[in-house]
């Protein structure tokens, strides 16, 4: 029998709940709801949840600290990466200006999920809007690295049908990737430049060439590097096993649309995970759109890392 624990976290029900991201020095868990169009502060000592809207914000991607910055984040905004001041209490948060924008030819994109490797550099990826269609339909998404010496995007991956999940091993050279239309787990390795080579697939969700009922989403990694992959309509994530694409242990969730996760705890110990309540699919019932936290894994995550735009 999994000794594991799932517990739901006071927090608001999410209709997209995503980008989850554990500050070690606030010790408190940042993430967003992106069709909801808000993001939060999870405090861990007060076991409360914190929430605040950005005025003429509707649809936000993912929340990133920034390095040496209590009060600031990067937010995705369409297909912007935008500076925001918060101070992680107050209701409402303040634009406070634009750090890049991609894709000024694609209208229907936006950003999607977005984190930073060890150095501070940005990572993360577009997607067309759902509103427009079938997720496999098109493949009009790319995949960046922000540059912020240069102030310039660097393309790493074109031909993107969803950018998803992405983390790293403990020492940052190699980088693991999801493009959910692609329904499987990639591996790269990331040079001194933060550029990648040598695609490995790691793990394919496919059936004897079919769909599964769910589509991989978001990911985090623990200190063994084994992978944890959030399903979207499986109502698990999966504990892979990189090195031979086994998947070790099944985590179920109380909800279908499971999003994303990561560890986070005064120990790192702690898997965070986030849902979704509706998206474009029938709504689903509470704890639908929640935030759970998993204890009892046996497993210690590695650090997440603020962004450095210096």
């Amino acid at each position: 029998m999994d000794s594991y624990k799932v517990e739901q976290v006071p927090s608001p029900l999410n209709v997209l709940g995503e980008g989850p991201h554990w500050s070690i020095e606030q010790q408190c868990l940042y993430y967003n709801d992106i069709y909801g169009g808000t993001i939060h502060r999870y405090d861990y000592a007060e076991n409360k949840t914190y929430t605040a809207k950005l005025d003429g914000y509707p649809v936000i991607s993912f929340i990133t600290p920034v390095k040496g910055r209590k009060t600031e984040f990067i937010i995705g905004t369409d297909k912007k990466i935008t500076l925001i001041h918060w101070d992680g209490v107050s209701e409402q948060a303040k634009f406070l200006k634009t750090i890049g924008e991609v894709e000024f030819d694609l209208p229907n994109n936006r950003f999607n999920d977005a984190k930073t490797d060890f150095k501070g550099r940005f990572y993360g990826g577009t997607m067309r809007l759902e509103a427009k269609g079938d997720i496999f339909e098109v493949r009009l998404g790319s995949f960046y690295r922000y540059d912020a010496k240069q102030k310039k995007f660097v393309v790493l991956k074109k031909n993107i049908g969803v950018s998803n999940g992405l983390c790293w091993n403990e020492t940052g050279n190699l980088l693991y990737y999801i493009d959910s239309c692609d329904l499987d787990v990639k591996e790269y390795h990331v040079d001194e430049n933060g550029d990648l080579s040598n695609e490995r697939k790691v793990i394919d969700f496919t059936v004897d060439g079919a769909r599964p009922p769910f589509v991989p989403d978001g990911m985090t990694i623990d200190t063994e590097g084994f992978l944890y992959v959030a399903t979207f309509g499986g109502s698990t994530v999966f504990k892979i096993n990189p090195r031979n694409g086994k998947i070790e242990l099944e985590i179920k969730l109380p909800c279908e649309q499971v999003t994303s996760a990561a560890f986070g705890g005064p120990n790192l110990d702690v898997l965070f995970v986030t849902t979704a309540a509706k998206e474009f699919k029938t709504p689903q019932p509470p704890p639908a759109g929640a935030l759970f936290k998993i204890t009892g894994l046996n497993a210690k995550g590695t650090p997440m890392y603020s962004v450095d735009l210096s």
